[in-house]
């Protein structure tokens, strides 16, 4: 597989995506903003019926947090909250999740608040009772965290990994690093997001029209 995989990322040769991501960075030092920019990687598909073609959707964990500032809420057990809180980590419990009285606005406004959840093995049984559909419709349905497994690790790896979904459309848009990334630690995130992405796709690279990055507020740089 190890050859496979350079083959397929032969497409985009490292030393040029090396050379955008610095046209990426050097363009929001210039135009310095109060916050951290996000790199997002564009891409544009070809060749593909979202009506017809299988919708795919994958998730993958980088090597490097892309989004180091993601908001994550822990819905835990005893265990898990009190662990939350030495970490400053947000988190309710039954408890607090019952006081929402299946209020759909407010679950609403709770699911727009953060970006992930995750959940302790008793709760999420208990989530669709709780809090109804809320958190499904709005794609957060929470992953599951185990007692034996260490909190602040499970938060990185949420952090880390980012989902490629096709819905209508034939773009898709992702976060792959942040302009305070070395350009090594960019390049090595937007690989591995690159070559799953076309792992995905029902013809490889002759699905993949253009990929473009950019920082948040930068103009888009094409890499391939």
């Amino acid at each position: 597989p190890v050859v496979a995989w350079h083959c397929r990322m032969s497409k985009i040769q490292t030393a040029h995506l090396a050379q955008c991501i610095q046209t990426v960075l050097t363009g929001a030092e210039e135009k310095k903003r109060e916050f951290l920019e996000t790199i997002e990687l564009q891409i544009g598909l070809k060749n593909y019926d979202p009506q017809k073609d299988k919708r795919f959707a994958g998730n993958i964990k980088l090597p490097h947090i892309p989004r180091p500032k993601m908001r994550v809420c822990v819905l835990g057990d005893a265990f898990h909250c009190e662990k939350a809180a030495s970490l400053g980590i947000d988190h309710k419990n039954a408890d607090g999740l019952k006081n929402f009285n299946k209020n759909k606005k407010l679950i609403k406004k709770f699911a727009k608040k953060y970006h992930q959840f995750l959940a302790s093995e008793s709760l999420i049984k208990q989530i669709p009772r709780l809090l109804g559909p809320g958190l499904n419709k709005a794609g957060k349905f929470p992953t599951l965290v185990q007692q034996q497994e260490d909190l602040s690790t499970k938060v990185d790896e949420i952090k880390a990994t980012i989902k490629f979904q096709l819905k209508k459309v034939l773009c898709l848009n992702v976060a792959v690093g942040h302009c305070g990334m070395e350009v090594q630690q960019v390049v090595e995130n937007i690989k591995l997001a690159i070559n799953f992405l076309v792992s995905l796709l029902k013809k490889n690279w002759q699905n993949v029209k253009v990929l473009y990055i950019k920082s948040t507020m930068g103009k888009p740089v094409r890499i391939y």
